[in-house]
């Protein structure tokens, strides 16, 4: 029974419309009959005349060996020695490190050098630095070094720095 009633409100509603709408549909039809769709024509192609690729044959300019400067056959030149076991101070960049005084131990003289908050005593042919830095010299107001820095080619250079005092560098960051 209940498909029934569903059934009849259907029917019904299906007759209500079609009558309904009549005359909106009609004028729909005399409005549209001289209306006639238009398509623009599709536009000309222009045609390219073929060019012959001639580079092929030439040197690539992104090749790496064109990019890369030429190495050395052998690879010579200085090297750090890699089988020597590192010292404490190699751990650290030279820039980290302050140099807070010196210390003379017969005629031997020794800086002391600060490593965060560490103290640390170093005397000529220590080690210290990232760049294999080995101390040559050592004065009341620095530590001078000799570090061997890799180049672009991959050989390593010798390259001369220093370690100032702190209370020197405090004075003239003052003036």
């Amino acid at each position: 029974m209940r498909r029934t009633a569903i059934f009849l409100a259907c029917l019904g509603l299906t007759a209500c419309g079609s009558e309904e709408h009549q005359d909106l549909r009609q004028w729909m039809k005399e409005s549209t009959k001289d209306f006639k769709g238009k398509i623009p024509p599709l536009p000309e192609i222009k045609l390219f005349p073929p060019v012959a690729y001639e580079a092929g044959d030439l040197l690539d300019p992104y090749n790496a060996t064109k990019i890369e400067p030429e190495r050395k056959a052998g690879g010579g030149g200085i090297k750090p020695d890699l089988d020597r076991r590192k010292e404490p101070l190699e751990a650290y960049p030279l820039e980290s490190l302050k140099m807070v005084g010196t210390l003379i131990k017969g005629k031997m003289v020794h800086a002391l050098v600060q490593a965060d908050k560490n103290l640390h005593q170093v005397k000529i042919g220590n080690y210290m630095g990232q760049n294999f830095g080995i101390i040559t010299d050592i004065n009341e107001s620095e530590v001078k070094l000799k570090e061997l820095v890799p180049d672009s080619l991959g050989d390593y250079m010798e390259r001369t720095s220093t370690l100032q005092l702190q209370e020197k560098q405090q004075q003239e960051g003052k003036k």
